[in-house]
C-alpha cells in the first residue's frame, strides 16, 4: 500500500494549522532541519526522530544568510520532486518549506551573535558569516514549530555544538539531538555536494576519512597530537586536496588539546576538493 505524502506547509498560518494537528493528544513532535537535496543521511535523522517522538517536522529551507557572497548558493543542489519522495517513503508527517520573504521579510532586523563554540578557530576562521546565519534561522525554526526535540548530524560537529548551546542559551525548550555521521561503503561522509565532485574526485575525496582514523590509531598508540596531525595532513595534501585545516579538539568544549588527556578527542578537518569543499569529523 502507497504511504500518504507528508503535508506541506508554505506560509506561518499554514504550519501553525498543521502544527495544531500533529499535536493533538499530545503528541510530541520532532524537527529535522534541512536544506533539501535529501540523501540517506537526513532519511537516518528522520527515521531516528520517528524513534524518539510521534510526529516527525521536516523543514526545507536553504537559508541565503549563511552563503557569503562567493559560496554556492545559487548552484546548491534543489531536488525538491525527488526530496518529497523520500520524506513519503520515510513517512514523514509534514514539510515546512517556507521561502525567503517567509523567513526573512521586509525590514527583518535581527540577528542572533553566536560566541562560545562558534568562535573555536574551525568552521568560523573560514566562514565567518556562516554561525550567525546557522543560528538565526534555527532559532527561528524551533520558534515557528516549537518541537520537543531537533536532530542534527554530526558531519556539522562544530554547527551541533553552536545549536545545541543556542537553544540551551535561550531557553528555547527544545532538546538538541545529534546523530551519528552516514558514509558511503568507501567511507566518505553522505553530503549534499558531493553531487559536484567529478568522477576523479569523487575516487580522491575518501582520504579525508582514512586520514582521520590513521590520526586517531597514531593517537590511541600514544603518539604526539602534533606529529600525529601533521601525518593526517600530509596524506590529505599528497592527494591533491588543498587543506582549511585538520585538527584535534576536545569533543565537548571544542578547545585545542595537547595530549589524549585534554580529552575525549574529536578530530575535524575541512579541504577543498577542486570547487567542493568538503568538511568530516570523527571521535578519538
Amino acid at each position: 500500500m502507497p504511504r500518504r505524502a507528508p503535508q506541506i506547509a508554505r506560509t506561518l498560518p499554514a504550519l501553525r494549522r498543521s502544527m495544531e494537528g500533529l499535536r493533538a493528544r499530545k503528541a510530541t513532535v520532532a524537527l529535522v532541519p534541512t536544506m533539501g537535496a535529501l540523501h540517506d543521511g537526513h532519511i537516518s535523522l528522520v527515521r531516528l526522530a520517528q524513534r524518539r517522538c510521534d510526529k516527525v517536522v521536516v523543514s526545507i529551507f536553504v537559508n541565503p544568510t549563511q552563503f557569503a557572497p562567493t559560496e554556492d548558493f545559487g548552484a546548491y543542489p534543489r531536488t525538491w520532486k525527488s526530496d518529497i519522495a523520500k520524506l513519503t517513503e520515510a513517512g514523514a508527517d509534514l514539510v515546512w518549506n517556507p521561502d525567503a520573504k517567509v523567513m526573512y521579510p521586509d525590514g527583518f532586523a535581527t540577528r542572533i551573535v553566536t560566541e562560545g563554540p562558534a568562535t573555536a578557530d574551525l568552521e568560523d576562521r573560514f566562514r565567518p558569516h556562516f554561525f550567525g546565519g546557522v543560528a538565526t534561522v534555527v532559532g527561528k525554526l524551533f520558534t515557528q514549530v516549537r518541537p520537543d526535540m531537533a536532530f542534527f548530524g554530526e558531519k556539522d560537529f562544530q554547527q551541533l555544538k553552536v545549536v545545541t548551546r543556542m537553544a540551551r542559551d535561550i531557553d528555547l525548550g527544545v532538546k538538541v539531538v545529534g546523530a551519528t555521521t552516514l558514509r558511503e561503503r568507501d567511507g566518505l561522509a553522505m553530503s549534499s555536494r558531493n553531487v559536484y565532485l567529478s568522477a576523479d574526485e569523487r575516487a580522491t575525496a575518501p582520504v579525508l576519512y582514512r586520514a582521520m582514523k590513521e590520526t586517531a590509531k597514531r593517537l590511541k598508540a600514544g603518539d604526539d597530537v602534533a606529529a600525529a596531525l601533521a601525518g593526517g595532513a600530509a596524506t590529505i595534501t599528497a592527494a591533491g586536496l588543498a587543506l582549511d585545516y585538520f585538527e584535534a579538539r576536545n569533543s565537548e568544549t571544542l578547545a585545542k588539546v595537547k595530549s589524549m588527556k585534554d580529552g575525549p578527542l574529536r578530530l575535524l578537518v575541512a579541504a577543498k576538493l577542486g570547487k567542493t569543499r568538503l568538511i568530516d569529523n570523527i571521535a578519538v
